[in-house]
């Protein structure tokens, strides 16, 4: 009879990925297994690095050429929103090496390729984040004192609120993709879970999180004050560390696994 049959393929999938306790210290872990994918990928890894620098400076010199110095601020900053995006193809790097794959350029644009309306979705919703924040820090230019010789409180009230604002994307940004592209990259799973999963997680185990956004920013520190060129070993490693992040943190079992091929 047909309809038992129906049953038992029937699973009830949740809305959010259960999430595990991680230590603070995880974040460390992650890097050291990313560094092992990195060396073991070199070419590969340094090869888009450099493409992921190159359309960041693209961009930078795109808001420098048409816009001011204070758009140009807001694009850099809001690098930390489009960073993910840029290293969308380099999960599938970690999955393949997982997978016992030799990854290649071409597997990993497959693998970029494959959940294509899923990724386009959330690349979407950070544009818009990324958007608003360009926006937000060109309106905070108006707090910037105007006599040539600015006091300290003035620069100091100029920063704080800067930064507050900043502060308040930054957060809504990191929440969101701390772990939901790897979660797509490697499950058949849609946006709003892979997000809601990614911001249940950060919320869970906060202090592990804010150790992993302070690695993010030093690095990404780092990456500007090389001149951009620090970007092409820190991309591809926070990649993979990301990768495994995501994996320690969430347990997707429930969904089904990409196809190998796609990786």
């Amino acid at each position: 009879m047909p309809e038992p049959e129906q049953n038992k393929q029937f699973q009830v999938i949740p809305f959010v990925a259960p999430c595990r306790d991680l230590s603070p210290f995880a974040p460390l872990q992650w890097l050291a297994l990313g560094w092992q994918d990195l060396l073991a990928n070199k070419a590969l890894s340094l090869s888009w690095g450099l493409i992921s620098v190159a359309a960041l400076a693209l961009v930078a010199w795109g808001a420098w050429v048409l816009g001011s110095w204070v758009l140009l601020i807001s694009v850099l900053s809001g690098f930390v929103f489009i960073a993910p995006l840029l290293a969308f193809a380099l999960y599938s790097v970690s999955r393949q090496i997982r997978l016992g794959i030799k990854p290649t350029l071409l597997s990993t644009l497959r693998a970029a390729r494959a959940p294509f309306a899923n990724s386009l979705v959330f690349a979407l919703v950070l544009l818009i984040i990324f958007l608003l924040w360009a926006r937000a820090g060109s309106m905070v230019h108006i707090f910037f004192p105007a006599e040539g010789k600015p006091s300290f409180s003035h620069l100091l009230t100029f920063f704080t609120i800067g930064s507050a604002v900043g502060s308040v994307f930054a957060c809504i940004s990191f929440a969101a993709s701390a772990f939901s592209l790897p979660f797509i990259a490697n499950r058949e799973v849609d946006v709003v879970t892979a997000v809601v999963s990614s911001i249940n997680a950060v919320l869970r185990n906060k202090w592990t999180m804010l150790t992993w956004a302070a690695i993010i920013v030093l690095l990404t520190a780092v990456g500007l004050a090389t001149a951009l060129l620090g970007f092409i070993v820190i991309i591809p490693w926070l990649a993979y560390a990301t990768w495994h992040g995501y994996r320690a943190a969430l347990d997707t079992n429930k969904w089904a696994t990409l196809p190998a091929w796609v990786a």
